[in-house]
Formats: structure tokens, sequence, C-alpha cells
């Protein structure tokens, strides 16, 4: 085992392409982050395979601010210390309800048909409706990790500041070793983080339009994708899955495990 660097932060999405939140501790289960990407807009004349309006489609989404109701109560599992190696159940459904503050200031219960009006009135042709999981509804694996030096590397090839939060990761890691893409070789690895988690690295990220976008202005900048799709093969951090479960916190270490 080898300390390969620390947690700078820990992220979550309660609505898919939505703004996220920044956490001190997150739940890290087999099937996701803990209150991660529980609501999407679903619609129904997108493509069956990615059946969901995101900010690819209507920039905007991302200056919608989701929130718990209660956040003491969606913070981590309600059962977690009794648990003791058995996956924790989750909140009642209202336990972890969420209001969204839309662009102007308004604030919706994510099931008030408003919130769909709203979006739909931005996106010619959709038809929305809401969707709900247990599962974290992420693209591909249940977590997602990306380093501060991606960052700044990819910022140092395109001449600007580059707001990590673009990235859209659960786990923002700060590595060691210093250099950007450091991540990709942890790729075929696990990585302990914390005292309990352990996590299988698959594959590298494929990005997207997504990382176009300011998460502040929703503004393109077309540079970013294209600085990663000819500069390192369109991808850019990395995907896991979950072997053992576990709460990690802000200042984590992250090691290497065989």
């Amino acid at each position: 085992m080898g300390v390969v660097g620390k947690v700078e932060s820990l992220w979550r999405y309660p609505v898919k392409s939505m703004a996220g939140e920044e956490r001190e501790e997150i739940f890290v289960g087999y099937a996701g982050v803990y209150g991660d990407r529980l609501f999407a807009i679903g619609n129904a004349r997108a493509p069956a395979r990615f059946p969901y309006l995101t900010a690819r489609e209507e920039p905007a989404m991302l200056a919608y601010r989701p929130h718990f109701r209660h956040p003491e109560k969606a913070a981590l599992p309600i059962n977690l210390a009794e648990a003791k190696g058995i996956t924790p159940t989750v909140a009642d459904p209202a336990d972890l309800a969420v209001d969204v503050i839309t662009p102007s200031g308004e604030r919706l219960a994510i099931e008030d048909p408003a919130l769909l009006n709203a979006l739909a009135r931005r996106v010619t042709g959709a038809a929305l409706r809401l969707l709900r999981s247990e599962r974290a509804l992420t693209d591909c694996r249940p977590v997602s990790l990306f380093s501060l030096q991606t960052a700044e590397q990819l910022g140092g090839e395109i001449g600007t500041d580059m707001d990590k939060r673009r990235f859209r990761a659960n786990v923002y890691m700060d590595l060691d070793s210093g250099a950007g893409f450091a991540e990709d070789s942890f790729v075929g690895r696990n990585l302990k983080i914390g005292s309990q988690l352990v996590i299988a690295v698959l594959e590298r990220d494929a990005r997207c339009k997504l990382i176009s976008l300011d998460p502040d202005t929703c503004e393109a900048n077309p540079q970013i994708l294209r600085k990663v799709a000819t500069g390192h093969e369109g991808m850019a951090g990395v995907y896991a899955a979950v072997l053992t479960e576990g709460v990690i916190r802000r200042g984590d270490s992250i090691e290497t495990v065989e």
C-alpha cells in the first residue's frame, strides 16, 4: 500500500445535471454516493439509451440549485451505525425531499409541476417528467474522481483558470505526484479512501459538452472540450465501483491497495 494523495473536496448532485453541493463527509455505497443524483428530469423524446434532459441540451440547468429539505436526515443513511457491514437502508422518501431554487430565485419542490413547466419552456419539443431512484442515476459507474492537478494542467494548456466544478466529480483529489492526469494510472487498481471505503478504478471518464459550461454563468467555452478531445483522447478523470462501502471525509488519505 502507498499513500498517493488526499481528498480535497466531496460533492453530490441531488438532481442530475443541476448544481451540486459540497459535503464535509459522504457515504459511498455499492449504488453510489448517498443522495447523489437521486432525481433526474426524464425526456420522453430523448434517445432510449439516455432518456434524460441535461445541461448538454439546456445549459441553464446548471443554474438550478437543488437542496435537501431536511439536510440532517439526508446527510447519511439513517441506520449507518447499526448496519455493521450490511448495506444500510435509505431514509423515508419524505426525509429525502428536495427543493430547487430556480435561476430567478423561486424555490420549488422537486415534484412541483411548475419546475418541469419552466424547463419545458426552454427546450423545444421536450416531453418532461420527474424520475426518482434509490440508486444514483449516474452516466456510467457509481463514483467519479478527478484531480486538482488535471484541472490545473488543462487550464495551463488553454491559458485560463480552470474551475474544477466543470468536471462534476464526487471526489476531488489532491495527488502527491503533482502531475496532471495522474489518476489515469489508477485504472485497474484499487484505492482505499479513509478508514473504510475501498474502490476499484475501472476506466477513464469520457467527456462531453458539459465540461465546456461554466458552472456559475452556464456560458460555453468550446476550447475545453476541444483540448480534452485532441490532447487527451477525450478523457479526463476516472470512474470507480465500490468494493467496500464506507464514509469518507474531506482530508482523508487516498492509498493504493493490492
